[in-house]
């Protein structure tokens, strides 16, 4: 009887990663910023991976334009953060303020350990993706001035 309960646990145990890669990009984009840092930092590496990958054949996947409305909107976001951020600096205190610098410390500690970790491989898709990265967020503030520009 308990063999059978035992084996019964360790199958379903084996079945709860698919269910956890079972989050499309836009079902954890969805989650609040607190539960999608709960829910990712709950993953292991190799689920992380598996995510990352389900992720990028999602956006390989989708049309251009798709891809742009995508880009358009990460921007719009990234913008309404920054200015969030910004009064949430100017309303701290100073003991908050050192609290948060503290801890900006040691997130960029944490990264450069990272980095030191990876093989010269690794590094190189790194770079190779910020390049992208960089590049991708230049033509796009382009194109918005210059469709402030029409516009005014």
């Amino acid at each position: 009887m308990h063999r059978k309960f035992i084996i019964a646990a360790l199958a379903s145990l084996s079945v709860l990663p698919c269910t956890v890669l079972a989050q499309s990009a836009a079902e954890v984009d969805a989650m609040s910023p607190e539960d999608r840092r709960v829910y990712l930092e709950s993953m292991s590496d190799d689920e992380r991976k598996a995510m990352r990958e389900k992720w990028r054949s999602e956006y390989e996947s989708m049309t251009d334009e798709q891809k742009q409305a995508l880009r358009e909107k990460r921007m719009k976001d990234r913008d309404l953060k920054r200015a969030a951020a910004r009064e949430k600096w100017r309303s701290m205190s100073e003991e908050e303020r050192a609290a948060a610098r503290e801890k900006r410390a040691a997130i960029k500690e944490e990264r450069r350990q990272r980095w030191q970790s990876m093989n010269e491989e690794e590094r190189a898709a790194a770079r190779q993706m910020r390049d992208k990265r960089n590049s991708e967020r230049a033509r796009l503030d382009r194109d918005r001035k210059r469709n402030e520009e029409a516009s005014d």
